[in-house]
């Protein structure tokens, strides 16, 4: 059993994205755009877009996102390695979660789903984003309807990070910059599309920023800016905040760190059965032995008569 030696200058991707891997990624995609984006299209008579009930169907999102979870390890073959170092970023950005407790938006796990997401791919980093969120839910009691919606934008986010240009070829300080610079993005954008899952069924707030059902999307729009800027802005800003920090400040080492980590584990090194070579023999059989006897004395025989000779 031999491994087969990497190509020089190729990145090692953990979960390798799939035909079957690519297609379920987009199909969850889309469902979730529509699971965010539908009580913008949703008529004033639907009686839907105030439902009280309405999240709980959302909370199918949960097993779909399984699904994607499971279909993307039954195409790029996650091996024990792998799965392995996925339960162990997936734990560590659970127990970071917890640290800033929501206070003033600090949340510095986001940094290392978009460095883990950079390292290991887009396959990769959309599964942790999920697994990530949903341990983070159980450790601090969050579980409830937004829980799935939490578990697909986080997946966007570190998946994002795997699809950012150069990872084979741009290193140092620019690639922290880089990243640096989607955290933030992404950090803001986190808040701002989790909104629109808690924000039409919020009863009770001022006429300028409450959701209308029925009205051009063009004015929901114009409220839901209204609402952003009023409610959550003071989260998100300082969230992009401590990312940038986070990733500016320890963004090179947890980067070599977990290239190390990848190239020691050698995910997508395949391994090949060789056939042994067969051993050569060592033994000689008993008719060359017999042969090679005869011969010998025959030569014997032939320098004794030589000998004799050369004395008469």
């Amino acid at each position: 059993m031999t491994p087969r030696p990497q190509r020089p200058g190729r990145t090692v991707r953990a979960v390798r994205l799939g035909p079957r891997s690519v297609a379920a990624l987009v199909l969850i995609s889309a469902i979730g755009v529509m699971a965010f984006g539908w009580p913008l299209l949703a008529d004033s008579a639907s009686g839907l877009a105030h439902s009280k009930d309405a999240p709980w169907l959302f909370a199918a999102l949960l097993p779909m996102l399984l699904a994607v979870v499971v279909a993307t390890i039954a195409d790029t073959g996650l091996d024990a390695k792998a799965l392995a170092m996925l339960g162990v970023l997936a734990a560590a950005g659970a127990a970071l979660r917890p640290l800033g407790a929501g206070t003033a938006g600090i949340e510095p796990m986001f940094f290392l789903m978009v460095l883990a997401g950079r390292v290991l791919g887009p396959g990769f980093g959309f599964v942790l984003g999920s697994v990530a969120m949903f341990a983070s839910a159980l450790l601090t009691g969050g579980v409830g309807p937004w829980m799935p919606f939490q578990m697909l934008t986080m997946g966007w986010v570190s998946m994002g990070a795997g699809l950012l240009p150069g990872p084979d070829r741009l290193r140092g300080r620019r690639e922290v910059v880089m990243l640096a610079g989607y955290g933030a993005v992404s950090a803001v954008l986190y808040g701002l599309v989790m909104n629109l899952q808690g924000w039409p069924y919020i009863a009770g707030l001022a006429s300028g920023v409450s959701f209308v059902p029925g009205d051009p999307v063009g004015r929901n729009l114009a409220r839901y800016v209204a609402y952003c800027l009023a409610t959550s802005l003071g989260w998100d800003l300082p969230r992009a905040l401590v990312t940038v920090v986070l990733t500016c400040t320890l963004g090179s080492t947890v980067l070599a760190a977990l290239r190390r980590a990848t190239r020691r584990a050698a995910f997508d090194v395949p391994v090949s059965f060789a056939s042994a070579a067969p051993a050569a023999s060592t033994t000689t059989p008993a008719g060359d032995c017999r042969s090679e006897g005869l011969s010998g004395s025959g030569a014997g025989r032939g320098r004794g008569t030589a000998g004799s000779a050369g004395k008469r």
